[in-house]
């Protein structure tokens, strides 16, 4: 078990990847759940979007860091 410094210290060297994983998770959610509110989709639908939001996080994430390594 690792001691309450430890985990502060790598909670601080990746608050930015936290940030941005939290920032996108809730703007994907947020996006799903206005379409099918308003399109009114089946629930089958919703649910193969929510899941193809994990597919987009690993794809965004890549994306990120091929651009940042490409400076």
């Amino acid at each position: 078990m690792t001691n309450f410094g430890e985990w502060l210290e790598n909670a601080r060297e990746q608050r930015w990847g936290i940030f941005v994983d939290l920032v996108f998770a809730v703007s994907w959610v947020t996006m799903v759940e206005i379409i099918f509110r308003v399109l009114e989709g089946p629930t089958w639908a919703y649910y193969m979007f929510m899941l193809a939001g994990i597919v987009a996080y690993f794809g965004f994430v890549t994306s990120l860091e091929t651009a940042r390594t490409d400076r």
